[in-house]
C-alpha cells in the first residue's frame, strides 16, 4: 500500500448471502469491532434486500454499505434491474460492477460494464471496478493484454475527475472462490499493470492516486502479505466478509 498517495479501501462482497435480519446484525457486530480503524474506508456489499437493514444499522459507524450490481438505464423496461437513483435514493455510497461472476453468469460484457460505470459516476456513486483473467489466460501469457483491453474498455468516456471515484479491483478470475489465491508478487505486478494503463490514459498523478484493491480468496491468513505491496491498495473480499472477526483481521492489517 501506497498510504501517501491513495486510500486504502477494504470492501466485502458478500454475493448471495444473508437475509436482511443477519445483514442488520452483521453489521451489530462488526461496526464496534471496527471502530477508530480509519486508515482505510471499510465497506460491506451486500444483496439489494439487505441494503436498507444494513444502511440502518451501519448509521452513526465508519462502516459504509454499497450495492454489488446496478443497471445502466435510469429506468424503463428492465425487470428485476436496479438503477443508479434508486441506490443513491437509499443512501448507497460504493456499488460493484463487472465481476467475474457477472460477466460468467449473467452475460455482461467489456462493453456493458462501461455503460454501468459510466451510469453509476453520473449519478454520483463509488465505482468499484472489477478486471481479471482467466487461469487459461495466465497460463498463455497474456494476463496483462487481458487487464489491459478490460480497464481501456470499461473506462472509456470516464473523465479524469471521475476517476477519481473509481476503485479498481484486480480479481484473478482463477482464485475467486477456488481457494486458490495468487502470490504477494503475482498480485502486486498485476496492480502494477494496471496503474501502468491509468498512466497511459490519465497521466502519472492519476495514476498514483487511483485505489487498486486485490480481490481472489484474500482471508485473514494471507492479507498482511498481500497488503504489504506496494501496488495493492486494499481488498475486495468474498467469503472472509462474511464473518466479522475474519474481516476485522484484514481491516487491522490496512492499519
Amino acid at each position: 500500500m501506497n498510504t501517501a498517495t491513495r486510500r486504502t479501501v477494504i470492501a466485502g462482497n458478500w454475493k448471495m448471502n444473508k437475509t436482511p435480519s443477519e445483514a442488520a446484525a452483521f453489521v451489530k457486530e462488526l461496526a464496534p469491532m471496527v471502530a477508530g480503524k480509519d486508515n482505510c474506508d471499510i465497506v460491506a456489499c451486500v444483496p439489494f434486500v439487505c441494503l436498507p437493514a444494513a444502511l440502518e444499522a451501519a448509521k452513526g459507524t465508519n462502516v459504509q454499505i454499497g450495492a454489488q450490481n446496478v443497471h445502466f438505464e435510469k429506468s424503463g423496461a428492465f425487470t428485476g434491474e436496479i438503477s443508479a437513483d434508486m441506490l443513491l435514493d437509499l443512501g448507497v455510497n460504493y456499488v460493484i460492477i463487472g465481476h467475474s461472476e457477472r460477466r460468467q453468469y449473467f452475460g455482461e460484457t467489456n462493453e456493458t460494464v462501461n455503460k454501468r460505470v459510466l451510469a453509476a459516476l453520473n449519478a454520483g456513486l463509488k465505482v468499484i471496478l472489477c478486471i481479471g483473467e482467466l487461469e487459461l489466460e495466465r497460463e498463455q501469457g497474456i494476463t496483462a493484454e487481458i487487464l489491459g483491453l478490460q480497464t481501456k474498455i470499461a473506462l472509456l468516456g470516464v473523465t479524469a475527475e471521475q476517476l477519481k471515484n473509481v476503485i479498481i479491483a484486480y480479481e484473478p478470475v482463477w482464485a475467486i472462490g477456488t481457494g486458490k489465491t495468487a502470490t504477494d508478487e503475482q498480485a502486486d505486478e498485476a496492480c502494477g499493470i494496471v496503474r501502468d494503463y491509468i498512466k497511459a490514459l490519465y497521466g502519472a498523478e492519476a495514476a498514483e492516486a487511483t485505489t487498486i484493491q486485490y480481490g481472489g480468496s484474500m482471508n485473514a491468513k494471507n492479507c498482511a502479505g498481500l497488503l504489504a505491496k506496494v501496488n495493492v491498495d486494499g481488498g475486495l473480499i468474498g467469503g472472509a466478509s462474511l464473518k466479522a472477526p475474519d474481516f476485522t483481521v484484514i481491516v487491522d492489517a490496512a492499519q
